[in-house]
């Protein structure tokens, strides 16, 4: 989901400016969310410490590569939202990827913008549709193997359509440049597979280790409990 460099140039750079102040004032109000009604102000920096090293370990350790004009990455955005709930999910999102600029990669640096928009808008999305297909008598350690699919189809959807978006919006709508777009799409399609797994995973250690994870701020409240 890295736009590669030349992709967007000149003052098209501008509407990333704009585009990242939404994703940054969306993940504003779902961190305020999460003091407010999921833990306080503990939980929010117990929880975003927790994304922003897994989403650092997602960029650097597990498989990678460039395909067309973005790169393939596993990042589990959904899986982060179920764990730890959307606000820390969205500063793990910003900061690690601004780390994995700053420490490893500084020829992104100037696409931070554009792939900051890229990674948090889909994890917007993330939590609107969580909310409308799991019931609110429904535990996230319960949710089907169907409902993580279909949340990993969003985030993952979502970074495709707005790469994909990036892409027009710099190089326009050429043959070669849909064809890009469309050879990135399907390689990205696998990261779908695999996430819904690694969420169930997930959801499995949660339920196996509840004694820890229904009481301690590094969790979110709904991996146990219902809805109010």
């Amino acid at each position: 989901m890295h736009i590669s460099p030349g992709v967007v140039e000149g003052n098209k750079m501008i509407l990333s400016y704009a585009t990242s102040a939404v994703a940054f004032a969306l993940a504003a109000k779902l961190s305020r969310d999460t003091v407010r009604n999921d833990g306080g102000t503990k939980a929010l920096v117990w929880r975003s410490i927790a994304t922003t090293v897994q989403v650092l370990l997602f960029f650097q350790v597990l498989p990678h590569y460039v395909v067309g004009p973005s790169e393939v990455h596993f990042i589990f955005g959904a899986a982060l939202y179920v764990v730890f709930g959307a606000g820390p999910a969205a500063i793990g999102l910003a900061a690690g990827l601004l780390l994995q600029g700053v420490l490893f990669q500084p020829a992104d640096l100037p696409q931070y913008f554009i792939n900051v928009t890229t990674l948090i808008l889909p994890l917007v999305l993330v939590s609107w549709l969580a909310k409308r297909i799991v019931p609110h008598h429904t535990a996230y350690v319960n949710m089907s193997y169907w409902q993580l699919l279909a949340l990993s189809f969003a985030y993952q959807g979502g970074v495709i359509l707005v790469v994909a978006f990036w892409c027009l919006y710099g190089k326009g709508f050429g043959a070669n440049n849909v064809n890009a777009i469309l050879w990135f799409a399907l390689n990205y399609l696998v990261v779908i597979v695999f996430e819904p797994v690694v969420s169930l995973v997930a959801l499995a250690l949660a339920k196996k280790f509840d004694y820890v994870t229904k009481t301690h701020p590094l969790f979110y409240n709904r991996l146990h409990h219902e809805v109010a």
